[in-house]
């Protein structure tokens, strides 16, 4: 089995336990570092902490007891996100998260249609590159607002009420429901006017370019700001590349930087996923390397590209 094969069936095991596995009782709680979506409904195991994070970040109202079990919630929340985010990383993008592989679907049908891909010059992507920190200020900063009551209560938990994945991920469930046109007030039709626009529009950016959601997701922007905490990451040995190019072909974010860089062994960007697609494309013995702490999961060699090669039918780069 390849890496990525094996990363195909990660995805699609997790999107049936995340998506369907609470209708078996499981529930893994409400800090997923992933888009698993409670708009699902009972269906959902466990939903992404953007959610609760939004919805409990009114300092104002935490301030008032400081003994009250709803206020220590949250915080039992926040230290399970970290733990699972100090595990995994960013492979819960490149490899956990439901919506990721989603546009992971379209990717393939646009392949098996032979169309092409569309191209992000280097200067639209240095453009695009801080909608997901906009993003992320955003569902931070508008909570506590409302809270203070600067802002319609209506804003509250902001990024939900635009996010594509409560309006795609219940479509799993057979609910359309998200997709109808709220007009109770001008702030609601707002809102769903906005959402229903997303919805429209970003399965087709998913379509004709790999991962296109992943450009603007404030999960992704919040797991590299606490990058740092994590013990998975990707790491290379500059003297080792001989500079062919695969991984920067490979990558789904179309990183350049893994092939660029020629000093520093730390090559996860903002936009990596841990995906390893550029570690499996390097024929470079050591060159790139998925690392867990100190150990070693897998790492470039010129043996595993040639039987990848040997294969019938196998592009080295999809």
């Amino acid at each position: 089995m390849t890496v990525r094969q094996l990363r195909l069936l990660v995805q699609h095991l997790s999107f049936i336990i995340l998506t369907y596995g609470g209708r078996l009782g499981l529930n893994l709680g409400q800090a997923l570092p992933c888009f698993s979506c409670p708009f699902v409904g009972p269906g959902c195991a466990g939903s992404c902490y953007l959610i609760g994070l939004q919805g409990r970040i009114g300092f104002g109202m935490v301030l008032e007891d400081l003994t009250s079990a709803w206020v220590w919630h949250p915080i039992g929340q926040f230290l399970l996100f970290l733990f699972l985010l100090a595990l995994l990383g960013k492979a819960w993008c490149g490899w956990i998260c439901p919506f990721g592989l989603v546009q992971d679907w379209l990717t393939m049908l646009r392949q098996k249609l032979a169309i092409r891909e569309m191209v992000i010059t280097p200067a639209w992507k240095k453009g695009l590159a801080p909608i997901k920190y906009v993003l992320l200020g955003y569902l931070i900063l508008v909570p506590p607002l409302v809270t203070a009551g600067i802002l319609h209560d209506d804003f509250f938990r902001p990024f939900c009420n635009i996010c594509p994945g409560r309006s795609i991920m219940p479509l799993f469930a057979l609910n359309p429901s998200y997709l109808a046109i709220n007009n109770n007030n001008d702030v609601f039709l707002g809102l769903s006017l906005t959402l229903l626009a997303v919805t429209g529009g970003l399965p087709v950016g998913m379509f004709f370019k790999e991962r296109f959601f992943c450009v603007f997701c404030p999960m992704l922007a919040l797991i590299h700001v606490l990058k740092p905490m994590t013990i998975l990451g990707l790491v290379k040995e500059p003297k080792a590349c001989v500079g062919c190019g695969n991984c920067r072909r490979a990558c789904p974010m179309d990183v350049t930087e893994v092939h660029l860089e020629k000093v520093k062994p730390d090559v996860q960007t903002p936009e990596c996923i841990d995906c390893a697609s550029c570690v499996e494309a390097c024929a470079s013995d050591g060159a790139l390397t998925l690392k867990f702490w100190k150990y070693k999961l897998f790492t470039s060699s010129r043996r595993y590209v040639a039987g990848l090669a040997a294969k019938p039918g196998r592009r080295l780069v999809p």
